[in-house]
């Protein structure tokens, strides 16, 4: 009789590590929204249900500035980031080996390895240098440097998708005489699109959340949502955060389940 294969999840303990895991990582998510929908102020309190803290965050020209800041720089570091990811996922998978290759895979994904505030530091200090060369001023700085930071988070997915991919109707439409440009445009493009979109949408949801480059880089006036909401920690906490933050883990969660969905069915 063949003997089994070890799986850890047989080992004992190990049902009772997981839930507590799970608890751990999901419990203080689960409590923040749900004092998201707390009438008292203080959250040490429960009065009743009410979507007054809704109320109060919609109706806050700061949150709504900072939101459409936050969408604007996110849209537009999604784009740059998977322009240049796609560029570099293409010229890295769709040729012959060859030497330094992995040398340029790791400095893609250098911002994958190195912490973040090391980032942000590196940044402040070139954008700084610019500033007071040029004088100009202005969101580029921070989209810049969103669209850099975002660019491995685009490249895996693009270029996982690449390596997937068959070659057969590339070369087939070689054979028949079309142009490189044209093989790309037809064939290539169109079955690396869900690639493409997974890595937009991966490097949307980290520009929308990114705290640390963002808080390095800003200028006066340049908060972010997640920005504001740090510094009104800061001054004082009300369930208005929660409400904020309960609509950031929405966008985040149905950008990630699409982004999941989407890799799994072309899986």
């Amino acid at each position: 009789m063949a003997r089994s294969g070890f799986s850890v999840s047989r080992l004992p303990g190990f049902a009772t590590i997981a839930v507590l895991a799970f608890l751990a990582l999901y419990l203080p998510i689960l409590t923040l929204v749900v004092f998201s929908f707390n009438s008292e102020v203080t959250m040490g309190n429960w009065g009743e249900f009410s979507l007054v803290w809704y109320q109060k965050a919609w109706a806050n020209a700061e949150v709504k500035d900072a939101t459409l800041r936050s969408l604007t720089i996110a849209s537009l570091a999604a784009v740059m980031s998977t322009v240049l990811a796609t560029m570099a996922a293409l010229g890295t998978t769709r040729r012959a080996a060859f030497k330094g290759q992995t040398l340029i895979y790791v400095m893609i994904n250098q911002p994958l390895m190195v912490p973040e505030i090391v980032t942000a530091v590196a940044l402040m200090i070139v954008f700084g240098m610019i500033r007071t060369l040029t004088g100009i001023h202005g969101l580029g700085y921070l989209i810049l440097a969103h669209a850099a930071f975002c660019i491995p988070f685009a490249y895996l997915p693009i270029r996982a998708r690449l390596e997937g991919m068959d070659l057969t109707l590339e070369t087939a439409a070689a054979d028949l005489y079309a142009s490189p440009w044209m093989t790309f445009r037809r064939v290539t493009l169109p079955l690396l699109m869900p690639g493409i979109i997974a890595g937009a949408m991966l490097a949307f949801v980290v520009s929308l959340d990114d705290v640390v480059i963002t808080e390095f880089v800003k200028s006066a006036g340049q908060d972010t949502l997640p920005t504001y909401m740090l510094g009104q920690l800061r001054r004082q906490m009300t369930p208005e955060i929660n409400a904020i933050s309960t609509g950031l883990l929405l966008i985040t969660v149905l950008m990630l389940t699409a982004f999941f969905l989407l890799t799994r069915k072309n899986d």
